[in-house]
């Protein structure tokens, strides 16, 4: 496995962040600039858990590939689902003022880091034949997912300021896709 594929399987788990950071972006206030050091941190989050979840995935190996392969669109699927759920409930529940207002706690970026990397760790068992490649991939896999997050969040913004529509409604339902189509290509295809 040479640096090139190990940079284009990174953008493809990169996809994920990107699409969940456009959906923080457009959830956010663009006059409100407190938002700026959580999208960072939100950046952060997805490299550290994009990259680390290959890691566990390579680690744990064939013993709990069966595992991984089985449960995780399952989980990523549940996780999405109610935090994306919860944003369109919220948009159709909340007054105009308030519907433009991303939920930046901890919690709910480590859930989101999670759930974006979820798929991540059972691709670990990819690099079992290039040992010499993991930490290199890793360091890939971390590093593009925070890029393509941190641009996903800035493109969200700029779409958020460009258009008045229910963007917390927006929001839920890219999660809520993105929980379908890790669902799909891990239990149907």
């Amino acid at each position: 496995m040479d640096l090139l594929s190990i940079i284009l399987f990174a953008i493809g788990l990169a996809m994920d962040c990107f699409a969940v950071s456009i959906a923080q972006g457009l959830s956010s206030n663009p006059n409100d600039h407190h938002h700026r050091p959580k999208a960072v941190l939100m950046a952060f989050l997805f490299g550290v858990f994009q990259g680390g979840m290959p890691l566990i995935g390579y680690y744990a190996g064939n013993q709990f590939e069966a595992f991984f392969n089985r449960y995780a669109p399952w989980i990523a699927l549940a996780l999405l689902a109610f935090i994306g759920g919860k944003m369109v409930w919220e948009s159709t529940h909340e007054k105009e003022e308030e519907k433009r207002v991303a939920d930046w706690s901890l919690t709910n970026l480590l859930v989101l880091a999670v759930a974006t990397s979820i798929d991540a760790l059972a691709t670990g068992v990819i690099f079992i034949p290039y040992p010499e490649k993991l930490w290199l991939a890793v360091g890939v896999i971390g590093l593009v997912s925070m890029l393509f997050s941190i641009v996903g969040y800035l493109i969200g913004v700029f779409l958020g300021e460009r258009f008045r529509w229910n963007v917390t409604l927006a929001g839920g339902i890219i999660l809520i896709a993105i929980g379908l189509k890790i669902w799909i290509e891990g239990v149907c295809l």
